[in-house]
């Protein structure tokens, strides 16, 4: 094995994903000396990323000391993040683990512009640390979740239908000044940006269908998105690109003028927003997809036909989505997640998609519910904060600031 694969950040990585959890685990995986297993390990007790959990059976031994059992220490650090819809934002303090310290929600509007969006964002973390007791030298970074394609290695926004001025707009600098202006951090804050589909993706791959090779998210809110996971990694495509199906065009919508500039969109016929549209066409006053969302937990018979309509239209392109993929899980969420609308991409996908495709098919609704966005933002960040070569080039920068 290559030297850089035996460095701290590695072992803690074969900790964390349960491969060798004990010292003579560690050895046997990596084929390092006890010696330098143990000064690998100590890198990781001063950081204070490891902890000693409950001692471990010695396999195959009569007798003798139980190994102690190594473990991620998800407490020593938290994690800040937000979702932002079109109308509406969560933020939230977590540990390291995914659990939601501290949390709040409320209206904020993705049209007043990046500016005021992240200053208010930066106001929300500040309220947040501060009800939960946490001083800024705890956190370790800020995730957001965004309503429209990211540049992943960038962090910009690109050409977003529903973000007018965020396009091109350098969201992690601006969040770090915000954030310094009203917490004062030390040292700036990483800050990574994905889209909401991703992030609600990984997400719900990750606490409930870990197993699943291929898994896809479908958000049907204010727009239509989609979030991929292959073999436990989100999808991105080569730009950001990838699962934006809301601006798949139908061939007899071409009437319907969607938020993008084109004509005849899925957004533009079966997104929340055009529904809200719909009903109140049909004397049912509705401004948002939220709007919907109520009308159909209220069981309000217009909205309950369209939402299975609507359901019928994104099973159309789903069928094209799950035979390209051939994913084990095809998980529903956002406010249209309903039974009405479920139904009709059910039906449409059955009927239409070869059996071979879906007779390993599980068509599911979130699990996570409004908080997988958070919770995906949070685990975005610590996966990239603690991925083996950023690990080590932390611990080499932490023992020079300390040398």
């Amino acid at each position: 094995m290559a030297g850089n694969q035996s460095s701290a950040g590695h072992l803690l990585r074969l900790i964390r994903e349960g491969k060798a959890t004990t010292r003579g685990a560690l050895q046997q995986a990596t084929g390092l000396s006890r010696s330098t297993v143990g000064h690998r390990l100590d890198q990781l007790f001063t950081a204070g990323w490891l902890r000693e959990g409950e001692a471990a059976p010695m396999a195959g031994s009569a007798g003798g000391r139980p190994s102690a059992r190594l473990e991620f220490d998800a407490e020593h650090a938290v994690v800040l993040a937000a979702d932002l819809g079109t109308r509406h934002a969560a933020a939230a303090v977590l540990d390291l683990a995914g659990t939601v310290l501290a949390e709040r929600s409320g209206e904020l509007l993705i049209g007043d512009g990046p500016e005021q969006v992240l200053d208010r964002l930066a106001q929300w973390f500040a309220a947040l640390l501060k009800e939960q007791g946490v001083g800024p030298e705890r956190v370790c970074g800020i995730g957001l979740s965004v309503p429209g394609p990211v540049d992943f290695a960038s962090g910009l926004v690109i050409q977003p239908p529903i973000m007018p001025g965020w396009d091109g707009y350098p969201i992690p600098e601006r969040m770090r000044e915000a954030y310094a202006a009203h917490v004062r951090p030390a040292a700036p804050v990483p800050v990574l940006v994905d889209n909401d589909a991703n992030l609600m993706a990984y997400a719900e791959q990750r606490a409930g269908h870990r197993d699943c090779a291929a898994f896809v998210l479908i958000k049907v809110a204010t727009g239509i998105g989609a979030g991929v996971v292959v073999d436990g990694q989100p999808y991105r495509g080569i730009d950001g690109g990838a699962g934006d199906i809301g601006h798949i065009r139908l061939h007899d919508c071409q009437d319907a003028l969607c938020m993008c500039g084109n004509h005849g969109c899925l957004a533009a016929v079966a997104s929340g927003r055009a529904l809200a549209r719909q009903l109140t066409e049909a004397g049912v006053p509705t401004t948002s997809g939220s709007g919907v969302r109520d009308h159909l937990a209220a069981g309000r018979p217009e909205a309950v036909r369209l939402a299975r309509e609507a359901g019928r239209r994104v099973g159309e392109v789903l069928v094209t989505v799950v035979t390209l993929l051939n994913p084990g899980v095809l998980m529903i969420a956002g406010d249209l997640a309903s039974t009405p609308f479920v139904t009709g991409v059910r039906e449409l996908l059955y009927q239409r998609a070869m059996p071979r495709t879906t007779a390993h098919l599980h068509v599911v609704t979130s699990a996570l519910g409004e908080r997988a966005g958070l919770i995906g933002a949070a685990a975005m960040v610590v996966e990239d904060l603690y991925a083996p070569d950023r690990a080590d080039a932390r611990l080499a920068a932490a023992a020079t600031a300390a040398g």
